[in-house]
């Protein structure tokens, strides 16, 4: 609710005239506004008598999330239970990365962010696609203001720009209370910017290594003198070189949202974003790991398996629109509607086999074209509200989710698939454009999913909060994909309890429990879709919060049980297959985040996690079983202008199979930043990225990989007013 609301609120003739500009002032803050306003006009009335008794109300509309502060944590979320509850009262581990440590580190796409995230690992098993995975399983759950869809294909294409958000929260482990599948690995939430209703303004200006320029600019006020209407834009372009031979990325983003106060109690949201990335040079598939001898391959950090002519363009569109209505006596009902269309366009030059040192042979082209496009509506409708039982107040949410993903692509194969590639001919981008007249191949599907969930949090005591629910969800899936069916139908019921007891001011335990639903889209060698993954997830753990909820921390242990869970098995040309395989993951997670002095942030997470599968046996060894996420800043005191950091990402060893096919030894990354506020509104920034120049591959998650960036650094000069 806009400032202005609530300052109209408050009736003229029942204020104090020397009141008046100071609760004027006061309500602009919102409802602490209202509170020291009556405390204010009270203590007038105990000295002088000549005031009457005044109630003062407002709108009881919830707001959609809102910025935060320079903080390295956020004292409320509502990712993991859709309740708005603080880290501490949340019974699941979750996560956040904020505007502040995305600014101070120069955390401009979802790649960067992803890597400083404890208990995330980023699979980049190309230049513009990627894989998650968390807890040992792939991450496909992504929501934007805790509305989302799956992921169609399982993996990200392009790389998302940050510019239009406010922070990224992760609940990591099943979360079936929030979206439509019990996906154990973890939840990605999107928060967005929202418009403010006071004038503000930012602009960045950056230069980077390999001649990489970034500008971002963003826009946010009321646009009618009551208030009642604010508007927020945001724009960024960013563009360059690359380490990688050929690759020239460039990526643009455009948002705008429009919040309207349509009545006391109602709350219109209209918004849309864009981004499309062109990846001129992008690889497809990547280097090989391996001789036909055994041995490791070893290639310098630029190499590329790209042609000249090879590209990957992607363009997002995403449209939503939320009415918010409160319904009095604690009662809310939201409602968003959204529709999302991703297109793929692209030129790309695939390199497979192994290849062998005494020939200098053994690798072979396979180039296409390939053009998608995946079309998804969604509808999320909940009521919210708190209700009184045994003399206590509880809280309720009950909601349906309706979603359709449709998806057509096709593949245009290229003269020369299979033409053996000597020497350099597989790294120098050579191979000269074909015609794309040897075949055409593709997919027409849709995917459908319907879900009904409700939860209760239940106030047993002062102490212990009980929280209760089940979501309910029916997959439908019909068309083809590659000659063969894209075709299921299943449904399932699944269960949540989550439980948290206050030992005392600062600590509470906490556990949770839930059982696994996750529809699969990914198909075996004969191009089945394989069936549901199944299971069960537990989780227990302690939680602590400090300083009025600026410091949060967490100790959790976890266990996940799942049955048919899609792993990789090989490839048909460049087609990937996958096999369903048990598999159970259990560890250790702990993290700390926020403010341990005024000056001093920090957000880091040690992880420890085993995955088996029948017998004991070791399993998806491409995720590493121990990590580290460590991001820290300090301002020095006797320069308070000037702020240092460093970030530290550890991560033990990883193979892509148990013969160590594509093997990488355990490696940490160490990054430094530093800043000076030259002004209130001016400040200069730079980060050190990869400070060691560590030579390691971005993932071995399948049997080829590529090399990270090496050393590199940026330089940016951001303004706020």
């Amino acid at each position: 609710m806009s400032p202005s609301l609530f300052a109209s609120a408050v009736p003229a003739s029942s204020s104090h005239p020397s009141l008046r500009p100071l609760c004027r002032a006061m309500l602009t803050a919102g409802m602490a506004g209202f509170t020291l306003c009556a405390q204010a006009q009270q203590a007038v009335a105990d000295q002088s008598g000549a005031l009457p008794e005044v109630t003062v109300s407002a709108p009881q509309v919830e707001q959609p999330p809102t910025e935060g502060s320079d903080s390295y944590t956020v004292k409320r979320s509502r990712s993991a239970t859709k309740f708005s509850l603080s880290p501490r009262q949340t019974p699941q581990s979750v996560s956040v990365v904020t505007r502040a440590r995305m600014e101070d580190f120069h955390l401009t796409s979802i790649n960067d962010v992803f890597a400083t995230t404890p208990g995330v690992t980023v699979d980049r098993v190309e230049t513009d696609r990627t894989y998650y995975t968390s807890r040992g399983f792939d991450i496909t759950n992504f929501m934007f203001d805790g509305i989302g869809i799956p992921m169609t294909y399982g993996l990200m294409y392009g790389d998302t720009d940050m510019a239009m958000f406010d922070r990224v929260e992760i609940v990591r482990g099943a979360n079936g209370l929030t979206t439509s599948t019990g996906d154990p690995s973890a939840t990605i939430n999107f928060i967005r910017k929202r418009p403010t209703t006071d004038f503000q303004a930012s602009a960045a200006l950056s230069y980077g290594s390999w001649n990489t320029r970034r500008l971002e600019a963003d826009i946010s006020g009321a646009v009618n003198e009551a208030g009642t209407v604010a508007a927020r834009v945001v724009a960024s372009h960013q563009e360059g070189n690359s380490y990688l031979d050929r690759y020239r990325p460039t990526r643009d983003l455009f948002y705008g949202v429009v919040e309207a106060n349509l009545s006391s109690s109602t709350l219109l949201t209209l918004g849309y974003s864009y981004q499309k990335v062109h990846g001129k040079g992008a690889m497809w598939g990547a280097l090989p790991l391996s001789y036909t001898d055994g041995t490791a391959t070893h290639y310098g950090s630029n190499t590329s398996t790209s042609a000249d002519w090879s590209r990957m363009d992607t363009e997002q569109q995403r449209v939503f629109a939320e009415l918010n209505q409160d319904l009095s006596a604690g009662w809310q009902w939201k409602s968003t509607v959204g529709y999302n269309e991703m297109r793929t366009d692209s030129a790309l030059f695939y390199v497979y086999g192994t290849p062998d040192k005494s020939t200098g042979g053994g690798l072979y082209a396979y180039p296409s074209l390939y053009a998608g496009v995946n079309r998804q509506a969604y509808l999320d409708s909940n009521l919210s509200g708190k209700y009184n039982l045994l003399g206590r107040e509880h809280e309720f949410n009950l909601g349906v989710n309706v979603s359709n993903s449709r998806v057509v692509d096709v593949s245009n194969y290229g003269r020369g698939i299979g033409t053996e590639l000597f020497g350099q001919q597989a790294f120098d981008g050579s191979f000269a454009l074909p015609v794309f007249d040897d075949g055409t191949d593709g997919s027409r599907y849709t995917d459908r999913r319907k879900s009904v969930y409700g939860a209760t949090r239940l106030n047993l005591s002062d102490r212990a909060k009980l929280m209760l629910g089940a979501n309910y969800t029916q997959a439908d899936a019909s068309g083809y994909a590659y000659g063969e069916p894209h075709a299921l139908a299943q449904s399932a019921l699944s269960p949540y309890v989550g439980l948290t007891v206050d030992l005392d001011e600062h600590f509470s335990v906490y556990g949770n429990y839930t059982k696994i639903f996750n529809p699969q889209t990914r198909t075996d060698a004969a191009g089945a879709v394989l069936a549901a993954a199944r299971g069960r997830s537990y989780e227990l753990g302690v939680k602590g919060e400090f300083a009025d909820g600026k410091l949060n921390t967490s100790l959790a242990v976890f266990q996940v049980d799942q049955s048919n869970v899609a792993e990789q098995a090989g490839t048909i040309g460049a087609r990937a297959y996958y096999r369903g395989i048990n598999a159970r993951s259990e560890g250790i997670e702990y993290e700390v985040s926020g403010e341990l002095t005024r000056d001093w942030q920090v957000g880091a997470g040690v992880v420890w996690q085993r995955i088996t599968g029948d017998e004991g046996k070791q399993v998806r060894l491409y995720v590493p079983r121990r990590q580290l996420r460590l991001s820290t800043t300090y301002r020095l005191p006797q320069l308070e202008k000037a702020k240092i950091g460093a970030s530290l990402n550890y991560q033990s060893k990883s193979s892509y199979d148990s013969s160590n096919t594509a093997y990488q030894g355990g490696y940490s990354v160490l990054n430094l930043m530093a800043s000076y506020d030259i002004s209130k509104n001016l400040t200069l920034s730079a980060s050190l990225n990869n400070v060691l120049n560590k030579q390691y591959l971005t993932t071995v998650y399948w049997s080829q990989s590529y090399y990270a960036a090496p050393v590199n650094g940026t330089v940016s000069l951001r303004w706020k007013y």
